[in-house]
């Protein structure tokens, strides 16, 4: 795979640094896809300076990053390696560069926005989050309105299926969701986008757990019944101790697919309230 490098006068092949130090990729670049008139740029590269640094954009392999100083330790390094496509309302929006050099905890990526311009080139880069670095790249090549459509460049057998998903969304068979999770099935099975269980899953430090997907409307009326019945079983722990609190909403019995969906919710309210947190309570008040 090819890593593009500066010249030795800017200190990457200094005599006196490692030859270990040289750019070394984590992984190989996903194959070439999407719009097949994008295709005729790979093997090319692009280059563009900001400040002190000089980028190089290789689309469908990599991105890098090289300190234009004559610092006997110039900074160079891989801002990513080509993975996927970003889809957003049936349109090919970015490119992903993932698995760059390390940052941390986590490796350096980066997102390549494609825009209409007069000729291919680099125009902007950013860094709005920290190892997370936003490119624009300019083409002639997306110009056209239809030029980023997803849909014209599946195989037949996968438009039937998109087709196929649409109906089933229109008649309320699938939920949001589900429709959206079988429309990133589709783009896995094109190679427009990663399996899921090809990434790295485990979450951030701070990220918080999602929320649970509901692909039907049956599983999210079981769901509900669910969690109505652990409602009742805590509003019932809770007049057992002789703790009161306030209903604010309440449903009963199973809804139909024309119901609204509300869950039932309850403040708890201490009967008195000079105990401190940690406090027993509840066995100090029967002395």
């Amino acid at each position: 795979m090819k890593i593009v490098e500066e010249p030795n006068t800017f200190g990457l092949n200094n005599p006196f640094i490692s030859q270990t130090n040289k750019l070394q990729p984590r992984v190989e670049p996903s194959p070439v896809s999407g719009p097949l008139h994008l295709h005729r740029l790979s093997g090319k590269c692009f280059s563009h300076i900001e400040t002190t640094y000089k980028y190089e954009f290789c689309p469908f392999h990599n991105i890098t990053q090289h300190e234009q100083t004559f610092r006997w330790n110039a900074y160079s390094g891989i801002l990513g390696i080509w993975q996927e496509w970003e889809i957003e309302n049936n349109t090919f929006v970015g490119m992903w560069m993932r698995e760059g050099d390390s940052c941390g905890m986590k490796t350096r990526q980066t997102k390549v926005l494609l825009m209409c311009g007069r000729s291919n080139k680099l125009v902007n880069v950013s860094e709005p989050t920290t190892c997370i670095y936003s490119v624009i790249f300019e083409t002639p090549l997306v110009c056209h309105p239809h030029s980023l459509l997803v849909y014209p460049t599946l195989s037949e057998a996968l438009q039937r299926k998109w087709d196929d998903v649409e109906q089933a969304l229109y008649e309320e068979l699938i939920t949001e969701q589900g429709y959206k999770k079988i429309l990133r099935e589709i783009f896995e099975e094109a190679g427009y986008q990663k399996n899921s269980k090809e990434r790295d899953t485990k979450p951030e430090v701070g990220e918080k757990k999602k929320a649970k997907d509901f692909e039907t409307m049956e599983k999210c009326r079981d769901e509900l019944t669910k969690l109505s019945g652990e409602v009742q079983r805590l509003q019932d722990l809770l007049s057992k101790h002789g703790i009161s609190y306030e209903k604010q909403s309440e449903t009963t019995g199973h809804l139909n697919s024309s119901q609204s969906v509300t869950s039932p919710s309850a403040t708890i309210t201490l009967k008195q309230d000079k105990h401190l947190r940690g406090d027993t309570g509840i066995h100090n008040d029967i002395h």
